[in-house]
């Protein structure tokens, strides 16, 4: 019994990832070609991504001191719900909308710098490579410049690691973030069709990049930002956690010198160097605004 354990294990460490992106993008295309909305076919995927990721985190941890207890999903959630769902929508609504109406009145069109005619999953790829680009120095530049780094802290004070803390972002930063990833392709008239492809796999490759499951992408190591590369990010020691910026693709570390993924070791602890570095939600809106306690960053 524990021979046939230790196998699938194995299996599902070096097929979970890859199956489960392909899975995503196949039934968003499915989806979509059975006449379901843009959105229902968008988060469907999304959401049973996120079970299955779920389901695998509590079968196959990687570490089983970091399943999440309940105030830990609690606090998790409440990031979701807030700063990756609500927020962006008002970002878009407010700021894009208003931008694109200015720009009309100027008579400013700028959609002709886009490959509109490229078939949407080739657009998708483009997108990804460029919005990781714009958000690579964006998140170089938070772990370098301290006013940054100051918001960017919410992010690194977790002392474990599971997909829900995907979303544990200030909202100054969760703006920021919008500013570059998501607001030039707005501007340049990139189809709602693109960027829901764009979504799906960015959300559930970002569930993975933090998930506590016992996972081996091999080469993929050398393009996605996955969960081994990024454990290191996460590293309480300085000098590992200024490693690994890519937000979905590592391509941009291995260019400019930050790639980093020992091979003779694990990720050992995790988040800042203040461990009373405060946990909840409620106290992670002020802690920016606190000088010093965050304690360190370069």
């Amino acid at each position: 019994m524990k021979a046939t354990q230790n196998k699938t294990a194995q299996i599902v460490s070096w097929t979970a990832y890859p199956a489960v992106i392909a899975f995503g993008l196949i039934l968003h295309g499915l989806l979509l070609n059975l006449g379901y909305p843009l959105q229902v076919s968008t988060y469907i995927p999304i959401i049973l991504g996120a079970v299955i990721i779920t389901f695998l985190e509590h079968k196959f941890p990687y570490r089983k001191e970091w399943l999440p207890n309940t105030s830990d999903v609690k606090n998790d959630l409440t990031f979701i719900v807030l700063v990756q769902v609500i927020l962006p929508r008002l970002l878009s609504f407010f700021v894009a909308i208003m931008l694109l109406g200015y720009l009309k009145t100027k008579g400013v069109t700028l959609d002709r710098y886009w490959p509109h005619h490229y078939p949407p999953f080739i657009q998708a790829i483009l997108m990804v490579l460029s919005a990781d680009f714009l958000r690579y120095w964006l998140h170089r530049a938070s772990h370098k410049w301290y006013p940054l780094w100051r918001l960017h802290a919410v992010h690194h004070s977790p002392h474990k690691l599971y997909w829900v803390n995907v979303g544990r972002f200030h909202p100054i930063e969760e703006a920021l973030q919008f500013l570059f990833d998501a607001l030039p392709f707005i501007i340049l008239g990139v189809s709602e069709e693109v960027l829901a492809i764009y979504f799906v796999f960015y959300a559930i490759n970002g569930f993975f990049q933090h998930c506590n499951i016992e996972l081996r992408l091999g080469f993929l190591n050398y393009i996605i930002s996955g969960p081994e590369l990024h454990r290191w990010h996460h590293s309480f020691i300085i000098k590992e956690s200024n490693r690994n910026y890519g937000n979905n693709l590592i391509i941009w570390d291995l260019l400019f010198g930050t790639w980093f993924l020992p091979k003779d070791r694990e990720t050992e602890t995790l988040g800042l160097k203040n461990r009373e570095y405060p946990l909840d939600f409620v106290n992670q809106m002020r802690t920016p605004f606190i000088k010093g306690i965050d304690q360190g960053y370069l």
